[in-house]
């Protein structure tokens, strides 16, 4: 039985896939089984956007949905592409609007973490299990980690559940800039931010 169960968040359905039977199982079984998304730090929709209505697309061609978003100015997309965020499979600027009701009605917590972290979280798992994992799932590796040195603190046995969305063979490119020190970890300001969130329609 887990105690912890992570997935890393970009959109939304690899998260869902792993957590959503054990939300429900809390719901329904008064379980209390802690279920974690974690998103990159240079996209953290989750953790540092606004609860509003935005499409759910880059272009704005679909309806409204209330998520959490960062906003959908072409501006952070220009941002996130010069950035250097080999991590960007994740980085759209919008929430699942399931998962943001979740989060928002506090069924579920998130966290981002930084670029760097994540890579040295694949690199450990790949040495330790053999698997080389892709960039994206490496966020919730590096929060198992995280997770598993708190337990190890507290002198607490706990069982952690990830998701292993994907390998990292297509994924090599991004590992090798890594190793050579040609990454760095990215945040957009408070700024930046709140220049593109003011560009929503305030519904709600």
């Amino acid at each position: 039985e887990p105690d912890i169960v992570i997935g890393c968040f970009g959109g939304g359905s690899n998260f869902a896939g792993i957590s959503f039977p054990f939300i429900r199982r809390n719901l329904k079984e008064g379980k209390h089984t802690r279920v974690i998304a974690v998103e990159p730090q240079s996209c953290p929709k989750l953790t540092r956007g606004q609860f509003q209505y935005d499409f759910g697309d880059t272009v704005g061609l679909t309806p409204l949905l209330p998520m959490y978003t960062l906003g959908h100015d072409p501006v952070l997309g220009w941002i996130f592409g010069t950035a250097n965020i080999l991590t960007d499979c994740i980085t759209f600027n919008g929430a699942g609007f399931i998962v943001s009701q979740l989060l928002k009605d506090k069924l579920m917590e998130a966290v981002a973490i930084p670029q760097l972290e994540t890579f040295e979280a694949g690199i450990l798992f790949a040495k330790t299990e053999g698997i080389i994992p892709a960039p994206e799932s490496t966020h919730a590796i590096a929060q198992a980690i995280r997770e598993a040195k708190i337990a190890k603190v507290e002198g607490k046995t706990k069982t952690i559940l990830f998701n292993l969305s994907g390998h990292g063979m297509i994924d090599l490119y991004a590992y090798e800039q890594y190793l050579g020190g040609n990454l760095q970890n990215f945040e957009l300001s408070d700024q930046e931010i709140a220049q593109s969130l003011d560009k929503l329609e305030k519904i709600m």
